[in-house]
């Protein structure tokens, strides 16, 4: 790598502080620093040459080295460089210039094994060997190179993406230069070395052996087996002693794997395994024994647990309510997690259910999701909040629509709104915007095998409770809903959210972590959603079961325990709790939810500064059966109701879309979506069965359909054709366009109408009733929109009625204007 580093560019390293490093080493521009230590700094820095990533790793300047000690470095790292081995870091390239050593490496991302330990604790003893033996494959490639490691140890072990351990900083004699040059240097690390290598012997492959031997006994045992600064005396007695392992540590190890472990940690080196291949084979042989007995056990226990779930599942399909309920969740989740699918799309599935239309549209406007300016279409709905926002809110009032003709309905309402305070809690606790959605619909669902149960197995559930409040020794909720249902809450929910084709982000949260919180921050983002939704849980379910005088002190409890590992303080997770109860009473009003005053659920809705009730809406038995009826997606007016009330919410709603539109064409904005806005309101407004935009196609000279809302909308839309080049035709649609006149057919079937109507639009449509408003430039038409109605005389227009809808439409000619 000659003049790679001209001696101008280096960095200089006084007492391990780094001066000012300029933005290139030679060829390489440095992008941030990985890390730091007594002897070298790892940048991370860009080859322009190859066009890759790599790690560049600058030792300290040494003074009055030679050069026989210089080439001697030189010689020992291209023999480091030449190892190619899946489970090597590789080493690129290697120079000195101006007394300075430099590596370049390869850059793995990932984490280092001494991390994860801190990390994760204790291993299982499967996992630990399956890391070692990757470590012991590179040992014996670099072994047959005449390559020993010297400084094993988990800080040098890299796990990259794949899961897969990469030893790297193999033993390059820096200390040889250092030496001549008069600084201390010694190979290796105090607590990772072999007997012989602390009494100064010469290095040799089974001091690697003894290494390893170490970090896979410390992997079961979850931490450091001997500390440094205490090694070197106590591995130099006068009668030397073999390392003792703990107690516990060897209940750890059966009775196959122990005396393997022992045998590497041997204080003769010739009583250890006589090379890395055979303590390789050895572990190769226990793993694959014990994985078949551990499989075999998995799969009877697997066995065990999808044959209750299946009967479960069974039981719930018998109930009508399931088909509607994983049918509807499902359409949502594969169009929200599409890349294909269209706000048109997603927006038509919506539309399909008027109730859930309105109880969206009324969240989307709520302080929870506040905009500047009111949202009155679906259509402008999704390109706001986007498909996960939008998919989080139809998933949670989808759950909340199913509940309404159930005999257990509080207890149901309790568990849903405890469900949608945990969801509330972790979106106040994320960062991002992304984040905030995955985390509220990952703490949502954590309750889905709560719900599901209170749903269809209320007996049950009622068992399970008894069982966690019965002493003298109450069960646990797993242990419980295990020894009642036949597998806990966590597994038929997540057998649930299978069956329903959830995102394996939402399966991957269903199940928590069954550990303490770690000490630090996660940089993994899923695993730190699942400890997000973990904490938010906790807390909304102190909030909704515990002692009243209890909750404050448990809440803070909660925060402490999960502070380090949200990366929050105590402080600012309180802060987020009481962020979440003032919009939870948002969401409670625009989803229309009433609960009992004397309930579990009440005190989730008082504001935590006072216990005023203004926002809730209580009622005695007899009312809540009213309201539960108007959560019904199809909902029967009182004989003798005036028809005004259909009125008042056509106009307001075609008021709604009019605003709507106003406000994104004074934006940059794509007329697909104005044009489906405008579809939307009349849609809306006016019930109709379907409706179709219509564009000229310049080729044919023909409006040809475009897209559309409604029922079957796909198949039909495609049916659209009217000629616009047709002298004399008898076909209505094109005389209604050639005059640009705005038209109502009340009844299609008169016969001076119905000669006159096309034969594709008799097979393909064939209404009682339908709307055509062409869409004009310069006097000649370039669109329509028609819309039709299920039923003979179905459309009725007013004045203003009529007035909005030409409004809708001048818009959408504006609309085109404006975009080209």
């Amino acid at each position: 790598m000659a003049n790679s580093f001209p001696p101008a560019t280096f960095m200089r390293m006084a007492d391990g502080v780094p001066l000012k490093l300029p933005a290139k080493l030679g060829r390489f521009e440095l992008k941030s620093l990985l890390g730091q230590g007594v002897k070298a700094q790892v940048w991370l820095a860009l080859d322009p040459r190859l066009e890759r990533e790599v790690a560049i790793k600058l030792m300290r300047p040494v003074q009055g080295s030679n050069a026989s000690a210089l080439d001697q470095w030189l010689q020992k790292a291209r023999s480091v460089g030449s190892l190619r081995h899946a489970n090597i870091v590789t080493v690129f390239e290697a120079d000195v210039q101006d007394q300075q050593l430099c590596l370049v490496l390869e850059y793995v991302p990932g984490r280092t094994l001494a991390q994860l330990l801190m990390v994760q604790g204790a291993m299982s003893a499967l996992q630990a060997a399956a890391l070692m033996q990757e470590v012991l494959s590179a040992l014996v490639a670099a072994h047959a190179s005449g390559v020993i490691h010297r400084d094993l140890k988990p800080s040098n072990v890299l796990i990259d993406g794949a899961g897969r351990a990469r030893v790297m900083d193999f033993y390059i004699p820096a200390q040889i230069v250092l030496e001549q040059a008069g600084a201390p240097g010694a190979a290796g690390t105090l607590a990772y070395m072999a007997p012989e290598a602390l009494r100064g012997e010469t290095f040799s492959p089974l001091m690697d052996v003894y290494s390893v031997g170490l970090m896979l006994a410390e992997l079961v045992w979850g931490k450091p087996l001997r500390a440094g600064q205490n090694v070197q005396r106590s591995m130099q007695p006068a009668v030397p002693q073999a390392l003792e392992l703990p107690p516990e540590l060897h209940s750890r190890l059966d009775d196959r794997l122990r005396p393997i472990v022992l045998r590497a940690l041997a204080l003769d080196p010739r009583q250890r395994h006589p090379n890395a291949q055979v303590f390789l084979d050895a572990l190769r042989e226990w793993s694959s024994k014990n994985q078949l007995a551990q499989g075999l056990a998995e799969s009877a226990q697997a066995g065990h647990q999808n044959s209750t779930l299946e009967f479960l599942m069974r039981r719930m399909r018998g109930n009508s309510d399931f088909p509607a309920l994983s049918e509807s969740i499902g359409r949502i989740q594969r169009m929200a997690s599409s890349e294909k699918e269209s706000i048109s799309s997603i927006t038509n599935e919506i539309l399909k259910d008027v109730a859930l239309t309105n109880k969206l549209l009324r969240l989307v406007n709520s302080a929870h999701y506040a905009h500047s300016s009111s949202i009155g279409t679906v259509s402008r709905a999704v390109s706001l909040v986007g498909f996960n926002g939008i998919r989080n809110m139809a998933f949670s009032l989808v759950l909340l629509e199913h509940m309404h003709d159930k005999p257990n309905v509080q207890l149901l309402k309790e568990e849903f709104l405890g469900a949608l305070m945990a969801g509330t809690i972790a979106s106040e606790l994320s960062s991002t915007t992304v984040e905030r959605e995955d985390a509220f619909i990952g703490a949502l669902f954590q309750n889905l095998g709560r719900m599901v149960s209170q749903f269809y197995f209320p007996a049950e559930v009622a068992s399970i409770r008894k069982l966690m409040t019965t002493p003298p020794y109450p069960m646990s909720e797993a242990s419980a809903s295990a020894r009642v249902l036949g597998l806990n809450f966590e597994s038929l929910g997540l057998g649930v959210a299978r069956a329903w084709d959830l995102p394996k982000s939402i399966q991957h949260c269903i199940i928590g972590p069954a550990s303490d919180p770690p000490n630090q921050i996660s940089n993994d983002v899923q695993n730190r959603l699942r400890w997000c939704s973990r904490a938010a849980n906790e807390m909304a379910d102190t909030m909704l079961r515990a002692d009243a005088q209890e909750v404050d002190q448990r809440l803070a409890q909660s925060a402490r325990r999960y502070a380090r590992v949200l990366g929050l303080s105590a402080e600012q997770i309180k802060s987020a709790t009481l962020a979440a109860r003032k919009k939870l009473l948002e969401l409670v009003d625009a989803m229309e939810i009433t609960v009992r005053p004397d309930s579990l659920a009440s005190y989730l809705l008082k504001d935590s500064h006072d216990a005023t009730q203004a926002h809730l809406k209580y009622a005695n038995e007899d009312d809540e059966v009213l309201a539960e009826t108007e959560l019904q997606a199809t909902r029967m007016l009182p004989v003798g109701q005036p028809i005004a009330i259909k009125k008042e919410h056509a106009a307001q709603t075609l008021a709604a879309g009019i605003q709507d539109i106003v406000n994104v064409m004074v934006e940059d904005f794509k007329l697909s979506d104005v044009l489906r806005m405008i579809l939307e309101a009349m849609f809306r407004a006016f019930d109709f069965h379907r409706i179709v935009f219509c564009m000229r196609d310049t080729k044919t000279d023909t409006l040809t359909g475009r897209f559309g809302l409604g029922a079957g909308i796909e198949g039909v839309v495609k049916m659209f054709c009217v000629p616009l080049n047709a002298q004399g035709t008898s076909d209505l649609f094109a005389t209604i366009c050639s005059k640009g006149t705005d038209t109502l057919i009340s009844d299609a079937s008169d016969p001076r109408i119905a000669q006159r109507l096309p034969a594709w639009y008799r097979r393909s449509y064939a209404a009682p009733t339908f709307l055509i408003l062409p869409l004009l430039l310069k006097g000649r038409p370039f669109g329509l929109i028609y819309a039709d109605k299920a039923e003979k005389g179905g459309l009725v227009l007013d004045e203003k009625e009529l007035a909005m809808l030409r409004t809708l439409r001048n818009q959408a000619v504006m609309a085109f204007r404006q975009s080209s």
